[in-house]
């Protein structure tokens, strides 16, 4: 079975985040992606330290699906550079990764 990855976005509010998480879903680039509605972001932005809340969204998806996820994400994305940051799953309950698959895969993909 195709590996699955994890892709971790975040974006300007919870709002966002489930509105790029639904689209992804209904597009079938992932099989499922859930929100965490606040994180506390610091970082360095046109010199200036920032200091934001945020919502990270996490998609649950294929690796060969990731670059599109990506775009996806690139598009859609309200920020300029938007945080996209993949890492792939290495274990987990197998029934889950089955369904994950099966959410996801379409014949000729």
């Amino acid at each position: 079975m195709e590996k699955a990855v994890l892709i971790m976005v975040t974006t300007g509010g919870r709002d966002d985040a489930e509105r790029l998480g639904e689209a992804l879903v209904v597009e079938h680039l992932a099989a499922c992606c859930s929100v965490i509605p606040t994180v506390h972001s610091i970082y360095y932005w046109d010199d200036q330290l920032q200091r934001e809340h945020e919502a990270l969204l996490l998609i649950k998806t294929l690796e060969s699906l990731a670059a599109a996820v990506q775009e996806f994400v690139r598009t859609h994305h309200s920020y300029e550079l938007p945080e996209i940051l993949q890492v792939p799953i290495e274990g987990g309950s197998s029934a889950y990764l089955s369904w994950l698959h099966n959410r996801v895969a379409k014949p000729g993909r």
